[in-house]
Protein backbone atom coordinates (compact mmCIF):
# COMPACT_ATOMS: atom_id res chain seq x y z
CA UNK A 1 0.00 0.00 0.00
CA UNK A 2 2.80 2.22 0.92
CA UNK A 3 4.17 1.76 -2.57
CA UNK A 4 1.06 2.44 -4.30
CA UNK A 5 0.21 5.97 -2.83
CA UNK A 6 2.65 8.34 -4.87
CA UNK A 7 2.04 5.98 -8.08
CA UNK A 8 -1.26 6.95 -7.70
CA UNK A 9 -1.05 10.35 -6.49
CA UNK A 10 0.95 10.67 -9.82
CA UNK A 11 -1.92 9.23 -11.92
CA UNK A 12 -4.47 11.60 -10.47
CA UNK A 13 -1.98 14.35 -11.14
CA UNK A 14 -1.61 13.37 -14.85
CA UNK A 15 -5.20 13.18 -14.97
CA UNK A 16 -5.89 16.71 -13.68
CA UNK A 17 -3.79 18.48 -15.91
CA UNK A 18 -0.72 18.24 -18.27
CA UNK A 19 2.48 18.16 -16.31
CA UNK A 20 3.91 21.26 -18.69
CA UNK A 21 6.21 22.45 -16.32
CA UNK A 22 4.34 25.42 -15.31
CA UNK A 23 3.76 24.56 -12.02
CA UNK A 24 0.17 22.89 -10.32
CA UNK A 25 -2.16 25.60 -10.66
CA UNK A 26 -5.46 23.27 -8.27
CA UNK A 27 -5.68 24.89 -5.56
CA UNK A 28 -6.33 21.67 -3.76
CA UNK A 29 -3.35 19.74 -4.37
CA UNK A 30 -2.99 15.80 -3.20
CA UNK A 31 -5.23 14.29 -1.00
CA UNK A 32 -6.01 11.08 0.24
CA UNK A 33 -9.76 10.18 0.25
CA UNK A 34 -9.61 6.72 1.20
CA UNK A 35 -6.44 4.11 2.28
CA UNK A 36 -7.45 0.55 3.37
CA UNK A 37 -5.30 -2.70 2.75
CA UNK A 38 -8.57 -4.59 1.90
CA UNK A 39 -11.18 -2.11 0.37
CA UNK A 40 -9.98 0.65 -2.52
CA UNK A 41 -7.75 3.20 -2.16
CA UNK A 42 -8.35 6.74 -3.50
CA UNK A 43 -6.75 9.37 -4.18
CA UNK A 44 -7.53 13.61 -5.36
CA UNK A 45 -5.56 16.02 -6.72
CA UNK A 46 -7.26 18.77 -7.79
CA UNK A 47 -10.54 18.44 -9.65
CA UNK A 48 -9.60 14.75 -10.27
CA UNK A 49 -9.49 11.75 -8.43
CA UNK A 50 -7.64 8.25 -8.81
CA UNK A 51 -9.25 5.02 -7.74
CA UNK A 52 -7.17 1.64 -7.33
CA UNK A 53 -9.10 -0.98 -6.91
CA UNK A 54 -8.82 -4.24 -5.07
CA UNK A 55 -6.71 -6.54 -6.21
CA UNK A 56 -8.53 -9.19 -7.84
CA UNK A 57 -11.15 -6.70 -9.35
CA UNK A 58 -12.33 -8.19 -12.82
CA UNK A 59 -11.65 -6.19 -16.03
CA UNK A 60 -14.28 -6.84 -17.73
CA UNK A 61 -17.10 -6.86 -15.30
CA UNK A 62 -15.22 -3.07 -13.99
CA UNK A 63 -15.64 -1.86 -17.83
CA UNK A 64 -18.78 -3.17 -18.61
CA UNK A 65 -19.45 -0.67 -14.66
CA UNK A 66 -17.96 2.36 -16.17
CA UNK A 67 -19.64 1.97 -19.48
CA UNK A 68 -22.80 1.99 -17.50
CA UNK A 69 -21.73 5.08 -15.51
CA UNK A 70 -20.61 6.85 -18.90
CA UNK A 71 -24.63 6.19 -20.60
CA UNK A 72 -26.38 7.24 -16.99
CA UNK A 73 -25.69 10.85 -17.11
CA UNK A 74 -27.74 12.97 -14.57
CA UNK A 75 -27.95 9.40 -12.53
CA UNK A 76 -24.29 7.90 -11.99
CA UNK A 77 -20.90 10.47 -12.35
CA UNK A 78 -19.07 9.70 -15.41
CA UNK A 79 -15.50 8.67 -15.44
CA UNK A 80 -13.03 10.65 -16.88
CA UNK A 81 -11.47 7.90 -18.87
CA UNK A 82 -13.79 4.97 -19.71
CA UNK A 83 -11.09 1.86 -19.59
CA UNK A 84 -9.67 1.23 -16.31
CA UNK A 85 -5.30 1.00 -16.73
CA UNK A 86 -3.46 -1.44 -14.51
CA UNK A 87 -0.65 -0.14 -11.57
CA UNK A 88 0.98 -2.32 -9.48
CA UNK A 89 -1.71 -5.16 -9.57
CA UNK A 90 -4.81 -2.87 -9.23
CA UNK A 91 -7.14 -1.52 -11.62
CA UNK A 92 -7.07 2.13 -11.35
CA UNK A 93 -10.29 3.64 -12.57
CA UNK A 94 -10.21 8.42 -12.89
CA UNK A 95 -13.07 10.81 -11.84
CA UNK A 96 -14.21 14.05 -11.78
CA UNK A 97 -14.20 15.45 -8.27
CA UNK A 98 -17.39 16.00 -6.64
CA UNK A 99 -18.55 17.41 -3.30
CA UNK A 100 -19.42 14.80 -0.63
CA UNK A 101 -22.88 14.61 1.84
CA UNK A 102 -21.26 16.57 5.13
CA UNK A 103 -21.96 14.03 7.70
CA UNK A 104 -21.28 16.86 10.30
CA UNK A 105 -24.83 18.34 8.66
CA UNK A 106 -27.37 15.36 8.84
CA UNK A 107 -30.69 17.82 8.78
CA UNK A 108 -29.22 18.11 4.88
CA UNK A 109 -29.14 14.96 4.16
CA UNK A 110 -30.26 14.54 0.63
CA UNK A 111 -32.72 12.17 1.38
CA UNK A 112 -34.84 12.94 -1.59
CA UNK A 113 -31.77 13.28 -4.22
CA UNK A 114 -30.88 10.04 -2.95
CA UNK A 115 -34.52 8.18 -3.20
CA UNK A 116 -35.11 10.09 -6.72
CA UNK A 117 -31.58 8.83 -8.57
CA UNK A 118 -32.19 5.29 -6.87
CA UNK A 119 -35.61 5.02 -9.12
CA UNK A 120 -33.85 6.36 -11.89
CA UNK A 121 -31.26 4.32 -11.68
CA UNK A 122 -33.54 0.96 -11.56
CA UNK A 123 -35.80 2.12 -14.57
CA UNK A 124 -32.84 2.20 -16.69
CA UNK A 125 -31.17 -0.42 -19.30
CA UNK A 126 -28.21 -2.10 -18.52
CA UNK A 127 -25.72 -3.23 -21.09
CA UNK A 128 -25.36 -6.65 -22.48
CA UNK A 129 -23.71 -9.00 -20.20
CA UNK A 130 -23.16 -6.52 -16.61
CA UNK A 131 -22.95 -8.65 -14.00
CA UNK A 132 -25.00 -9.33 -10.46
CA UNK A 133 -25.25 -6.69 -7.99
CA UNK A 134 -22.16 -7.32 -5.66
CA UNK A 135 -24.74 -6.03 -2.44
CA UNK A 136 -25.36 -10.07 -1.20
CA UNK A 137 -21.38 -10.83 -1.99
CA UNK A 138 -20.51 -8.18 0.61
CA UNK A 139 -23.04 -9.59 2.91
CA UNK A 140 -21.22 -13.09 3.37
CA UNK A 141 -17.62 -10.65 3.26
CA UNK A 142 -18.65 -9.74 6.57
CA UNK A 143 -19.62 -12.87 7.94
CA UNK A 144 -16.38 -14.15 6.55
CA UNK A 145 -14.33 -11.31 8.68
CA UNK A 146 -16.86 -11.79 11.44
CA UNK A 147 -15.59 -15.91 11.72
CA UNK A 148 -12.52 -14.57 11.32
CA UNK A 149 -12.35 -12.22 13.99
CA UNK A 150 -12.62 -14.36 17.11
CA UNK A 151 -15.09 -14.84 19.45
CA UNK A 152 -17.70 -12.60 21.00
CA UNK A 153 -20.83 -12.70 22.91
CA UNK A 154 -22.87 -11.06 20.18
CA UNK A 155 -21.43 -13.38 17.39
CA UNK A 156 -24.06 -15.96 17.61
CA UNK A 157 -26.75 -13.81 17.45
CA UNK A 158 -25.38 -12.03 14.40
CA UNK A 159 -24.57 -15.60 12.82
CA UNK A 160 -28.19 -17.00 13.86
CA UNK A 161 -29.76 -14.32 12.00
CA UNK A 162 -27.30 -14.62 8.57
CA UNK A 163 -28.39 -18.19 8.88
CA UNK A 164 -32.11 -17.42 8.87
CA UNK A 165 -32.15 -15.38 5.55
CA UNK A 166 -32.84 -17.11 2.24
CA UNK A 167 -30.18 -18.35 0.37
CA UNK A 168 -30.09 -15.74 -2.89
CA UNK A 169 -29.37 -13.23 0.61
CA UNK A 170 -26.43 -14.63 1.31
CA UNK A 171 -24.88 -15.08 -2.11
CA UNK A 172 -25.53 -18.83 -2.00
CA UNK A 173 -28.18 -18.65 -5.02
CA UNK A 174 -29.39 -15.97 -8.12
CA UNK A 175 -31.22 -13.24 -7.09
CA UNK A 176 -35.06 -13.58 -8.04
CA UNK A 177 -35.19 -10.31 -9.83
CA UNK A 178 -31.89 -10.58 -12.03
CA UNK A 179 -33.02 -8.23 -14.76
CA UNK A 180 -33.16 -4.56 -12.97
CA UNK A 181 -29.97 -2.07 -12.72
CA UNK A 182 -28.83 -1.60 -8.91
CA UNK A 183 -26.11 0.41 -7.33
CA UNK A 184 -25.52 -2.48 -4.71
CA UNK A 185 -24.16 -0.38 -2.09
CA UNK A 186 -26.12 2.85 -1.33
CA UNK A 187 -25.78 4.78 1.43
CA UNK A 188 -25.28 9.04 1.93
CA UNK A 189 -21.20 8.68 1.13
CA UNK A 190 -22.41 7.37 -1.99
CA UNK A 191 -23.40 11.16 -3.56
CA UNK A 192 -21.38 13.84 -4.63
CA UNK A 193 -22.54 16.74 -5.97
CA UNK A 194 -20.66 17.67 -9.72
CA UNK A 195 -19.72 20.42 -10.77
CA UNK A 196 -18.12 20.21 -7.26
CA UNK A 197 -20.15 22.63 -4.40
CA UNK A 198 -22.90 23.97 -7.43
CA UNK A 199 -23.83 20.74 -9.56
CA UNK A 200 -26.68 18.28 -9.41
CA UNK A 201 -26.12 15.24 -6.73
CA UNK A 202 -25.27 12.15 -8.87
CA UNK A 203 -24.73 8.34 -7.61
CA UNK A 204 -20.59 7.09 -7.29
CA UNK A 205 -18.75 4.08 -6.85
CA UNK A 206 -19.85 1.43 -9.37
CA UNK A 207 -17.87 -1.18 -7.89
CA UNK A 208 -21.26 -3.06 -6.87
CA UNK A 209 -23.25 -1.87 -10.07
CA UNK A 210 -25.07 -5.01 -11.66
CA UNK A 211 -28.52 -6.88 -12.23
CA UNK A 212 -30.81 -7.96 -8.78
CA UNK A 213 -33.20 -7.34 -6.94
CA UNK A 214 -33.75 -3.43 -6.65
CA UNK A 215 -34.98 -3.40 -3.07
CA UNK A 216 -31.76 -4.26 -2.00
CA UNK A 217 -30.65 -0.53 -2.78
CA UNK A 218 -33.48 0.23 -0.49
CA UNK A 219 -32.48 -1.94 2.13
CA UNK A 220 -29.80 0.64 4.25
CA UNK A 221 -32.30 3.31 5.20
CA UNK A 222 -34.53 0.92 5.34
CA UNK A 223 -32.61 -1.37 8.21
CA UNK A 224 -31.57 2.01 9.67
CA UNK A 225 -35.23 3.17 9.75
CA UNK A 226 -36.08 -0.27 11.85
CA UNK A 227 -33.11 -0.34 14.00
CA UNK A 228 -34.10 3.66 15.16
CA UNK A 229 -30.99 5.05 13.40
CA UNK A 230 -32.98 6.84 10.97
CA UNK A 231 -35.88 9.03 12.33
CA UNK A 232 -39.66 8.33 10.77
CA UNK A 233 -39.70 11.59 9.10
CA UNK A 234 -36.38 11.11 7.06
CA UNK A 235 -37.33 7.30 6.26
CA UNK A 236 -40.90 8.78 4.54
CA UNK A 237 -39.52 11.46 3.13
CA UNK A 238 -36.65 8.85 0.93
CA UNK A 239 -39.76 6.24 0.63
CA UNK A 240 -41.95 9.00 -0.65
CA UNK A 241 -39.58 10.31 -3.20
CA UNK A 242 -38.53 7.03 -4.53
CA UNK A 243 -42.14 6.16 -4.83
CA UNK A 244 -42.95 9.32 -6.77
CA UNK A 245 -39.88 8.62 -9.09
CA UNK A 246 -41.42 5.63 -10.09
CA UNK A 247 -39.42 2.77 -8.61
CA UNK A 248 -39.72 -0.22 -8.89
CA UNK A 249 -38.42 -1.94 -5.94
CA UNK A 250 -41.60 -1.45 -3.74
CA UNK A 251 -45.58 -0.90 -4.61
CA UNK A 252 -46.50 2.24 -5.38
CA UNK A 253 -49.00 2.75 -2.55
CA UNK A 254 -49.59 0.48 0.67
CA UNK A 255 -46.85 -1.55 2.89
CA UNK A 256 -43.36 -1.37 1.37
CA UNK A 257 -41.88 -3.98 4.44
CA UNK A 258 -42.91 -7.63 2.32
CA UNK A 259 -40.41 -6.52 -0.66
CA UNK A 260 -38.01 -4.86 2.05
CA UNK A 261 -38.09 -6.98 5.13
CA UNK A 262 -35.09 -9.69 3.80
CA UNK A 263 -33.07 -7.25 2.05
CA UNK A 264 -33.08 -4.83 5.59
CA UNK A 265 -32.49 -7.80 7.54
CA UNK A 266 -29.33 -8.50 5.56
CA UNK A 267 -28.04 -5.22 5.68
CA UNK A 268 -28.58 -5.64 9.61
CA UNK A 269 -26.68 -8.30 9.48
CA UNK A 270 -23.80 -7.05 7.62
CA UNK A 271 -23.66 -4.01 9.72
CA UNK A 272 -23.46 -5.95 12.66
CA UNK A 273 -20.77 -8.50 11.28
CA UNK A 274 -18.59 -5.76 10.61
CA UNK A 275 -19.03 -3.64 14.04
CA UNK A 276 -18.02 -6.70 15.93
CA UNK A 277 -15.09 -7.42 13.58
CA UNK A 278 -14.19 -3.68 14.00
CA UNK A 279 -14.42 -3.74 17.54
CA UNK A 280 -12.63 -6.96 18.37
CA UNK A 281 -9.68 -5.80 16.04
CA UNK A 282 -9.38 -2.60 17.94
CA UNK A 283 -9.87 -3.98 21.03
CA UNK A 284 -12.92 -1.80 21.65
CA UNK A 285 -16.57 -1.86 23.51
CA UNK A 286 -19.30 -1.57 20.80
CA UNK A 287 -20.51 1.93 20.34
CA UNK A 288 -23.68 3.26 20.50
CA UNK A 289 -24.56 2.81 17.12
CA UNK A 290 -22.94 -0.61 16.50
CA UNK A 291 -25.32 -1.82 19.10
CA UNK A 292 -28.32 -0.81 17.94
CA UNK A 293 -27.48 -3.07 15.03
CA UNK A 294 -26.40 -5.85 17.14
CA UNK A 295 -29.47 -5.79 19.14
CA UNK A 296 -31.47 -5.61 16.21
CA UNK A 297 -30.32 -9.14 15.16
CA UNK A 298 -30.90 -10.21 18.82
CA UNK A 299 -34.49 -9.68 18.10
CA UNK A 300 -35.21 -11.06 14.86
CA UNK A 301 -37.50 -13.76 14.19
CA UNK A 302 -38.51 -15.84 11.60
CA UNK A 303 -39.09 -14.61 8.12
CA UNK A 304 -42.36 -14.17 7.31
CA UNK A 305 -43.63 -16.48 4.61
Amino acid sequence: MTALLPALTAKARAAAHADDGTGCPCPTQDTVLAERSDNATVVRHGTAVAKAHTPGTDLAELSLRLTTATRLPGVLLAPLHPTPVTLQGHLVTFWPYGTPVDPDIPEAAPWEAAATLLARLHKAPAPAGLPPMRGPAKAARAIGRLRAAGPHPAAEAVLRAWAALPAWARAEAPMPSPRTLCHGDLHLGQLVRHPADTGPWLLIDVDDLGMGDPAWDLARPAAWYACGLLPPDEWTRFLTAYRREGGPAVPSTGDPWPALDVPARALTVQTAALAIAKSLAADRSLDEVEQAVVDACVRMGPIPP
